[in-house]
């Protein structure tokens, strides 16, 4: 499978994307924007975007913190994942640099079909999912997965264009059901599609089969199956709606 490095400006970085051509997959097949957990474009978020692009897209992972930085631990991430977290404006026009890079590097490759594009996000970068469709993204579906699901800058009624998929844990710390409720105020008053999928008891990075910290974050095997298995079904649907 083809991973090519792709150099671009992001904001106030310059940033190191990367662009996994699907194995098997056609050379038009759709376009999906991946944003990896806080820890960056690390080996593992690679193989990641690897595996969702696998006989069905082509995806391109986001560089969030410029010039491919990555992040060995929560001790790393933190201050990185927390400075744009802070700093909303910033954060959209990092996600929405990607996205257009995703578009353009296609295009210039005659790889991928830009009218059938979605972005999919982990962790820290289920947020930066979310904000790109606040920022109106002409992207047709947003998935975050166990992500940030509360902004400083709220969408505005009619600005969000994208249906949009939350996959999160019901007993997730990190983003609590306070952030739930918030969520699904500003996705009502906004007027936006939106779904959710909770999972009973489940944690955070349910996902990701990474380090479990005891009360915190733990992969769950069942609940990341089924969320992919609806994630491939609302991915098209939104793209044949």
């Amino acid at each position: 499978m083809s991973v090519e490095r792709i150099n671009y400006s992001a904001g106030s970085v310059e940033a190191i994307g990367a662009l996994v051509r699907g194995e098997g997959a056609p050379a038009d097949a759709p376009l999906v924007l991946v944003s990896p957990n806080w820890l960056g474009v690390t080996d593992a978020a690679i193989a990641q975007a690897q595996e969702i692009a696998a006989g069905r897209y082509h995806v391109f992972v986001a560089d969030m913190f410029g010039a491919g930085k990555t992040a060995s631990g929560p001790q790393e991430a933190a201050p990185l994942a927390d400075a744009l977290r802070a700093d909303w404006a910033e954060r959209r026009a990092r996600i929405a640099a990607a996205y257009e890079t995703m578009l353009a590097s296609a295009q210039a490759r005659g790889l991928g079909d830009g009218r059938r594009t979605a972005a999919l996000g982990f962790c820290f970068g289920g947020g930066n999912a979310l904000e790109l469709a606040r920022a109106g993204t002409q992207a047709q579906a947003i998935v975050s997965l166990h992500g940030d699901l509360v902004t400083q800058g709220p969408a505005a009624t009619g600005a969000l264009k994208a249906k949009i998929l939350v996959a999160h844990g019901g007993s997730d710390p990190v983003a609590p059901k306070a952030h739930r409720d918030s969520f699904e105020a500003e996705m009502n008053a906004a007027g936006v599609d939106w779904t959710m999928l909770c999972f009973g008891h489940v944690l955070h990075s349910f996902a990701e089969d990474g380090p479990t910290v005891p009360g915190v974050a733990q992969y769950d095997p069942r609940a990341a199956r089924l969320s992919f298995t609806l994630i491939h079904a609302f991915l098209e649907d939104a793209w044949t709606a």
